[in-house]
């Protein structure tokens, strides 16, 4: 997967498609994930599939929690591991790998949280994502995944997330989990200028930060016992 190396990357140094900063890094986990962190949803050791800068990960290590973050981006890994020494977050660590193929933590997460990373994986990787994330979960695990939902981007749009509906969604993740719940959400991000958005596309509704809100899943699974 070096060419997808290489393309993450270079988003994260802010050389890529993107004119600035990803549009996903909000500063903060994504309001969706922050109201389960509230309501005590999130338990005992933590993976952050797909980690980015990690605003999730730091927040969780802060609360007590040990979390490892898995990147394909070595940009994002060593930003996440500046920021969780410059904290003092001795419990959180990062590691770059491909989240679809990465070995050594059999077994070790009560939680493993997906925050925008699914739409991102070519779908024929999907698979392996999902057998290698059970691979690491703890029996009785809980799963989390943040996704696109069809129709979040214009469908003329020549490169956008593999988007997906709840049907698409519930049988690539019922093959390794058995899921307690799908429900709509929304998903947080800055609005980079792309010159392939068509004219008048249909702006999205807004935030009070001028994030745009756009239509999700949240899917809630678990690890058989």
């Amino acid at each position: 997967m070096d060419s997808e190396l290489m393309d993450w990357d270079s988003i994260y140094r802010e050389e890529g498609a993107f004119p600035g900063p990803p549009p996903w890094n909000i500063g903060e986990p994504q309001p969706e994930l922050a109201v389960l962190i509230r309501d005590g949803k999130i338990n005992g050791d933590v993976l952050d599939a797909g980690c980015g800068h990690a605003e999730l990960a730091l927040m969780l290590a802060a609360m007590g929690h040990t979390v490892v973050g898995i990147d394909l981006a070595p940009t994002a890994i060593a930003a996440a591991t500046r920021a969780a020494q410059e904290r003092g977050l001795s419990n959180a660590s990062f590691a770059c790998a491909d989240i679809t193929s990465f070995t050594g933590y059999d077994g070790q997460f009560n939680t493993i949280v997906d925050s925008t990373l699914f739409h991102s994986l070519p779908v024929e990787a999907r698979e392996a994502y999902l057998r290698a994330i059970h691979r690491a979960a703890a029996p009785g695990a809980q799963l989390y995944i943040l996704v696109f939902a069809k129709g979040a981007f214009p469908p003329e749009l020549e490169t956008k997330p593999n988007e997906v509906d709840e049907d698409e969604l519930r049988k690539a993740v019922s093959k390794y989990f058995v899921i307690d719940d799908i429900r709509p959400a929304t998903i947080h991000a800055y609005q980079p200028e792309l010159p392939d958005i068509p004219a008048g596309a249909v702006p999205p509704d807004l935030d009070d930060k001028g994030r745009a809100k756009m239509p999700a899943f949240l899917l809630s699974a678990h690890k058989a016992s």
